[in-house]
């Protein structure tokens, strides 16, 4: 399958950024390179892109579609985490713009083998019906531990965290109780098997509401599997030091746990003082690193949402780097 992604808030990541044509760009979250296309499209032949993604099908999707610009292009498959190592190995000590799209693609999702969905059928592929698939979710394909092992040997008690915790889930000690029951049988192999569990704990008001009932559950899943936010948390420090004066943090967030730790890592670099209210003058020493450009985020506009449903969820938060 072909590796697709609309992507989210394109034209505001673009104006986020304020691409200069001599200046070096990464997008730590490079994907099928939608929104890549359209910063190198910006670029002279003095600029550079970097790309970096854990996917290999992204990487090789991604080295065919923006081929037209040259050596303007490094892809690397790495975690966004590793950026500062990548940057370094590039022999590049600063960048203009960092851009993160923290949204799983419509590849991802629509790849029945891949296992991320929860769903029987996509609306993207609405007549392609979606048989039952492995319990994968690896962003990175390469690591041995898949959602199946996650599932099969995490504790109740574990279990009944992530879920709470990461998918929001008001049935999460439910869902974790059954999933221990149901693995005592035989091993929990396939999202349609974890679906008719999740299901089938959960009251029908529940399971008849808005939204899928599968959905809280995969998402929780997903996170702790990848470590998605330990890996969010671990990379903003980095990302801002390796921004030049006037650089541009652009972040897409699509939970509201991401959204959260953006928001606040944004708002502690632009006040980074710890001085209690009431002292007159700073004495902690401790200076801003720029400035929040998005005082509250940047959503999808109606035409975008009607036209990519996906996009629903998405907050776009843009940090720039000070002198």
């Amino acid at each position: 399958m072909e590796f697709k992604h609309v992507s989210v808030l394109l034209d505001e990541c673009i104006e986020g950024l304020a691409v200069k044509p001599d200046g070096i760009y990464v997008d730590g979250t490079l994907g099928g390179a939608g929104h890549a296309f359209h910063v190198c499209e910006r670029l002279s032949e003095k600029g550079q892109f970097i790309g970096i993604d854990q996917d290999e099908a992204a990487i090789r999707t991604s080295t065919e579609r923006l081929q037209p610009f040259g050596e303007r292009v490094h892809l690397v498959r790495s975690n966004y985490v590793n950026v500062k190592q990548v940057v370094k190995e590039l022999q590049i000590d600063k960048v203009d713009g960092i851009l993160l799209d923290l949204g799983v693609s419509s590849y991802q999702l629509d790849t029945k083998e891949r296992g991320f969905s929860h769903l029987p059928y996509t609306k993207i592929r609405v007549l392609s019906y979606m048989a039952d698939a492995p319990l994968d979710m690896r962003m990175d394909q390469s690591r041995d531990f898949t959602a199946k092992d996650l599932i099969n040997t995490y504790p109740e008690e574990k279990l009944y965290e992530i879920i709470k915790h990461y998918g929001e889930e008001r049935y999460a000690k439910s869902i974790a109780r059954s999933i221990c029951k149901k693995r005592q049988e035989k091993e929990i192999e396939t999202t349609g098997e974890l679906v008719d569990i999740i299901r089938s704990s959960m009251p029908a008001k529940a399971k008849n509401g808005k939204g899928h009932p599968a959905k809280r559950t995969f998402q929780a899943i997903r996170i702790e599997l990848n470590h998605e936010l330990d890996v969010l948390q671990d990379a903003l420090e980095d990302m801002v030091e390796l921004l030049n004066p006037g650089g541009r943090l652009c972040i897409i967030t699509f939970h509201s746990l991401e959204d959260r730790i953006v928001k606040n890592f944004f708002r502690k670099m632009e006040n980074p003082c710890t001085c209690p209210p009431d002292f007159p003058v700073c004495v902690c020493g401790k200076k801003p690193k720029g400035k929040v450009i998005t005082r509250k985020p940047i959503l999808p506009g109606e035409e975008e949402l009607a036209i990519n449903s996906r996009s629903k969820s998405a907050k776009l938060r843009i940090f720039e780097r000070g002198e």
